[in-house]
């Protein structure tokens, strides 16, 4: 919880508190599977992956801020993919909010397409302080055997 609260506070120009709480963690966790990116026992980065049938959701991209931009989320973002694609998913979706305007250039070098557009989630209504919405983002998988 702690690295992806680090990971996230670049948002706090828009949205007050911690990204996930512990209580939304352990939803995160009966609903999805977290996949970690480890170094000498270290935690440096983690991914929420869901299933919805042939489609997967990509949520909560984090990288320990001194090791952004060092491909670990690149890294992570295709173990993700790899992982769902394993599971059945054709497809996986993400959301950005519009205001991380570097989030869609990253994805789209990944392969992701815009998608369509989304309001924020209701349970961050209380906290968002800059008008904002979700950018929604996918991806063909093709197959495991692909």
């Amino acid at each position: 919880m702690a690295l992806i609260n680090r990971a996230f506070a670049v948002e706090a120009f828009f949205i007050r508190g911690d990204r996930v709480s512990p209580q939304r963690l352990r939803e995160f966790m009966q609903t999805g599977r977290f996949l970690l990116a480890e170094e000498n026992g270290e935690l440096l980065g983690c991914v929420y992956v869901e299933l919805h049938g042939d489609a997967a959701y990509l949520g909560l991209l984090s990288v320990e801020p001194g090791r952004q931009k060092t491909g670990f989320g690149r890294r992570l973002v295709v173990a993700a993919e790899e992982f769902a694609r394993e599971m059945g998913a054709r497809r996986m979706d993400l959301t950005v909010v519009n205001l991380r305007t570097e989030l869609p250039p990253f994805y789209q070098k990944l392969g992701y397409a815009l998608a369509g557009a989304e309001p924020i989630r209701e349970e961050m209504i209380p906290r968002v302080i800059q008008p904002c919405h979700f950018i929604r983002m996918s991806k063909p998988l093709g197959s495991a055997a692909s």
